[in-house]
């Protein structure tokens, strides 16, 4: 029950998220940040249980093809053995020993295609879940970018193009803490692709969205701790 990511679980506690983020900051643009994972975690479950089930149309028309392939092999064989010498029979022979070494290869090499297919497809499939994941990230980091505790510790002139800063200390420290709760959440959908494709590109991916997020977690948790260090008004 506990050796491995559970999707249902991860969907119920997003949700929650998502109905926190909502209710303490209404309307706002991390609101629609935490619906939008929300919506990709619930396509995430056809396409995990995609991937975690044999594709039997493409093993089937594999097999055929592999049959195929050794079929032809097969005949090239016997072709070859009905070979005679004649007069420069050695060299005729060496000819199609050569032919049949190059054409021995290339039916490997095919049969290896061939067999790795429906492990490329899934890889495609796992691939452009994960760059959506990838892209979720850094538009949270994005949200919190601005959201610097500096101005609660000197107040300093405004521009034309300063950013709003509306929010106060707690509602500061909920909202970084919410953003490092979603790159979380992130990660960990991320990681339900992991425990279904065993692709060492797959696992790259999975584990460069994990250590996005997880730096950009602790550069957020630096502005929460010295938010920390800002005394108490209120």
């Amino acid at each position: 029950m506990y050796t491995e990511l559970e999707l249902a679980h991860v969907q119920e506690t997003l949700g929650n998220l998502h109905s926190r983020i909502v209710e303490r900051f209404p309307g706002s643009g991390l609101g629609q940040v935490a619906s939008e994972l929300c919506s990709i975690a619930q396509e995430t479950g056809p396409i995990l249980e995609r991937l975690r089930r044999p594709s039997w149309t493409v093993r089937v028309l594999v097999g055929l093809a592999v049959l195929v392939l050794l079929a032809l092999s097969g005949g090239l064989v016997a072709l070859f053995g009905t070979l005679s010498l004649g007069d420069d029979g050695l060299g005729s022979v060496l000819q199609a020993i050569e032919s049949a070494a190059q054409d021995l290869i290339f039916l490997g090499v095919a049969i290896y295609f061939l067999l790795t297919i429906e492990g490329r497809l899934k890889r495609r499939i796992a691939l452009r879940d994960l760059r959506r994941l990838r892209a979720i990230v850094h538009i949270v980091d994005m949200h919190q970018l601005t959201k610097d505790p500096e101005h609660l510790l000197a107040q300093g002139d405004r521009t034309a193009s300063s950013p709003r800063r509306e929010l106060s200390r707690f509602e500061l420290s909920r909202y970084l803490d919410y953003c490092t709760e979603l790159l979380s959440l992130s990660s960990k959908l991320a990681a339900l692709h992991a425990q279904c494709v065993n692709d060492p590109v797959v696992l790259e991916a999975v584990n460069d969205i994990e250590v996005l997020a997880s730096n950009l977690s602790n550069k957020i948790w630096q502005k929460i701790v010295i938010l920390d260090t800002i005394p108490r008004l209120e």
